[in-house]
């Protein structure tokens, strides 16, 4: 795999780290990169022998969301290519948060835009202090629509909402306080944390994972892949709407 690492902890092999490997990009994800995640996690799934997943991002930067090029691409997409597009960051999402095993997200640097959905699918999220994220989306004319379904599984409307709707740029202690975070330090030092998974019962915490989110799929106002229908299709929509158009144009000129 071209994007990403997979490697087994060197204190235990039932542990496995994945590690978004574009650093010189800050991990901004591609098609490609998002078709190696999807396979890597539903992999992992499927072997039993796996206690636990580590995700984190080589470099300076957990993720900066999309990647620029894949970004200049998709300006040109037809409402179909949209859908397409779309439905695999999905589906992305979903192999993590749907993963068997416990995913722990190991978080620094920065994490903007789709990244948030990333921490979103994880179940357990250690975060360096001084990490910034941002819901980056409204500023280029778009939507955190795809996101938005695994960031409401974890955390209150009423605490991500203006986040979601002013795109400000927020600190681990806020990430904390609205839930996607759940321990402030050092991420050199997170595998001593998911080392504690090495401890538990394989079976029942895979088992209780399944329990867990077939509760919350049952809880869901709308089934899950109404869900999925709604928001890649709204994210499609801003993508070829006149404003999303330039926007995304006026942000990709400014980055050249």
């Amino acid at each position: 795999m071209k994007n990403i690492t997979i490697t087994s902890d060197s204190q235990d092999s039932s542990l496995k780290i994945v590690e978004l490997n574009k650093p010189e990009l800050k991990n901004a994800f591609n098609p490609e990169m998002i078709s190696e995640i999807t396979e890597a996690f539903k992999q992992l799934s499927l072997d039993k022998s796996v206690r636990a997943v580590i995700l984190k991002g080589a470099g300076t930067a957990f993720c900066a969301g999309a990647d620029l090029n894949w970004m200049k691409s998709m300006v040109d997409f037809s409402f179909e290519q949209n859908i397409k597009d779309s439905e695999k960051l999905w589906e992305m999402f979903e192999a993590i948060a749907f993963c068997e095993a416990p995913v722990i997200g190991l978080v620094h640097g920065a994490a903007f835009g789709g990244a948030l959905g990333l921490i979103a699918a994880c179940d357990y999220v250690i975060a360096d202090e001084a990490t910034k994220y941002c819901f980056s989306e409204v500023r280029l004319g778009l939507s955190p629509a795809v996101i938005s379904s695994f960031i409401l599984r974890k955390c209150a409307d009423a605490h991500v909402r203006p986040y979601m709707l002013n795109a400000e740029v927020f600190d681990s202690v806020s990430a904390q306080r609205m839930g996607l975070v759940h321990i402030i330090k050092n991420t050199t030092d997170g595998l001593t944390e998911a080392r504690k998974f090495s401890a538990l019962g394989a079976e029942a915490t895979r088992e209780t994972k399944k329990l867990l989110n077939n509760i919350e799929k049952s809880k869901s106002e709308k089934s899950w892949a109404e869900q999925k229908k709604l928001t890649t299709t709204v994210i499609s929509e801003r993508r070829m709407s006149k404003e999303g158009q330039e926007r995304l144009k006026g942000f990709l000129n400014k980055s050249k």
